[in-house]
């Protein structure tokens, strides 16, 4: 089997999954950074993700990127690129780790790249952001930048907002980086993330996922935990615990006054 080197990892070629050369310069009109720092944040995913996978971080960016564009949202092109390229590391093998979620593990895995490349801390953090909330809510409470990789994401995974946009674009996205196998493939990947770390995802998007295909394992029982907690309640505060100046005072007034 051929083979084809990217900096950081041999990776297979095999027929209609071949790598190309180099990543085009823009892709329906959403140009691709290709700084230093860009293209090696490409090579790290390529090296790291199955080819169906970097299609799809691909496909994160430049559909981020037309949402953007119809919303009207200002972003840094290079660091959401790098967000978009690497959002999907902590469901790799290679960078997951024995009990974080995968949004956090490809969070932590951009972050000490960028960090190795002398990136400041405050533009390694929007990355971080930008891959640990890309699948939550939270995101919201962001900066409109931060929320791309998960829209641009939410695009590719589920269609959300696709009908929006300019089909002809949309078809541009798909040429420039074929979907391959995404659908079967992604879900086997997530189905395998889930056997691999049963707990991880608990409270997230993927936390019902993770318990139907773990049939067999044994989940807490969130109800369960709150009404049969029993914690001990003292009847009486003992007088050496009460401030002597508090002590005439009733237990209403002081809790009035110690929230203060």
């Amino acid at each position: 089997m051929a083979t084809v080197s990217f900096g950081l990892g041999i990776l297979p070629l095999t027929g209609r999954g071949q790598l190309p050369p180099s990543l085009p310069k823009e892709v329906a009109g959403i140009r691709l950074p290709d700084t230093a720092l860009a293209l090696s944040a490409a090579d790290l995913a390529r090296a790291a993700c199955p080819l169906f996978l970097f299609h799809h971080c691909m496909r994160t960016f430049v559909f981020a990127g037309l949402l953007a564009e119809r919303d009207h949202v200002a972003y840094d092109p290079e660091l959401v690129f790098i967000a978009a390229t690497l959002h999907d590391l902590g469901l790799t093998r290679r960078y997951a780790s024995a009990e974080h979620s995968f949004e956090m593990d490809g969070a932590d895995a951009a972050k000490e790249f960028l960090t190795s490349k002398g990136v400041s801390e405050a533009r390694a953090e929007l990355v971080w952001n930008a891959i640990a909330m890309h699948t939550s809510m939270l995101v919201e409470h962001q900066a409109p930048q931060v929320g791309l990789v998960g829209s641009g994401a939410g695009a590719d995974v589920f269609g959300t907002d696709i009908s929006s946009l300019a089909q002809d674009r949309v078809q541009r996205v798909v040429e420039a980086f074929p979907r391959l196998s995404f659908n079967t493939a992604f879900r086997d990947m997530l189905v395998d993330h889930c056997h691999r770390k049963p707990y991880a995802q608990r409270g997230t998007w993927l936390d019902a996922f993770c318990r139907v295909h773990n049939p067999g394992v044994q989940y807490g029982d969130l109800e369960n935990r709150i009404l049969n907690t029993r914690i001990p309640t003292a009847l009486r505060v003992p007088d050496a615990v009460i401030p002597v100046a508090a002590q005439n005072r009733s237990p209403t007034t002081i809790l009035r006054s110690e929230s203060r």
